[in-house]
């Protein structure tokens, strides 16, 4: 993977909200990385409930920092479950800031894209 992308590891406990994600964004951004590379088993079931305000709230925070997220896993129960998710999920892939991609192999193929 690319220098300019912090892994963060899939183990661990569900990152529930901002202030948990912190530390993850911090150490990106210090380290100088332009994106984190999110296992979707890292986030928790409030990020995929759009109604929470969590994913907009961790979205935002990652654009303030100018930092890209990429949720890497697969989201189709979470899509299948909520046209809200889904939509949001397809008006993300549009953008430069949030992606949601099936693994590292695609979001290297994304970023070389460009």
């Amino acid at each position: 993977m690319r220098d300019d992308v912090f892994l963060c590891a899939p183990g661990g406990t569900p990152l529930r909200d901002t202030s948990d994600l912190m530390d993850v964004l911090g150490e990106a951004a210090w380290g100088g990385a332009r994106w984190v590379a999110m296992p979707v088993e890292r986030l928790h079931d409030d990020f995929f409930s759009l109604r929470t305000g969590v994913a907009g709230e961790i979205a935002q925070k990652f654009a303030n920092y100018r930092v890209g997220l990429a949720i890497v896993g697969d989201v189709s129960r979470h899509v299948a479950a909520s046209t809200a998710f889904r939509d949001w999920v397809r008006e993300s892939e549009r953008g430069r800031h949030v992606w949601f991609v099936r693994d590292l192999e695609e979001l290297e193929a994304r970023l070389t894209d460009g």
